[in-house]
């Protein structure tokens, strides 16, 4: 069997490998923009992780948060650990937090305006008592 017309299939693997190329920098483009928007929710997600940890390793935080009972808002958050969320909080964020049940929602009473970033933890008490809170932060931009 002889290929009579070799033109042809060579301008097909040309067509392809183009192809190839053109949307390899259309996905390189479109990945780079994407760089600078998901950096920022990252720092802020980093910041928020780190704000519950300090809380969750404080003893005396702890049990503040474990002593609460029902659905505690920002307003009525215990003092030593609201004083730790507005401590903490960069410059750039307005962070809130709440306090309640884990089997419950746990939402933010009012939206802000832009995208707010949430995280949330679930702070145990002591081995003899099980009594697990859930405390959530919610930051948004400045």
């Amino acid at each position: 069997m002889v290929i009579k017309n070799r033109k042809g299939w060579i301008k097909i693997v040309e067509a392809a490998i183009a192809i190839i190329l053109l949307a390899s920098v259309v996905i390189i483009v479109i990945g780079n923009m994407n760089v600078g928007k998901s950096d920022f929710s990252s720092r802020v997600h980093n910041d928020e992780i780190s704000i519950l940890r300090g809380i969750e390793l404080d003893n005396s935080l702890r049990s503040e948060v474990v002593a609460t009972s029902g659905k505690v808002e920002w307003a009525n958050l215990p003092a030593g650990t609201k004083a730790k969320i507005i401590a903490e909080t960069p410059s750039y964020l307005t962070c809130e937090a709440k306090i309640c049940s884990p089997e419950s929602s746990c939402l933010l009473a009012g939206s802000p305006d832009g995208n707010v970033y949430t995280e949330g933890i679930i702070i145990n008490s002591d081995v003899e008592e099980y009594e697990p809170r859930a405390l959530k932060i919610f930051c948004w931009e400045n």
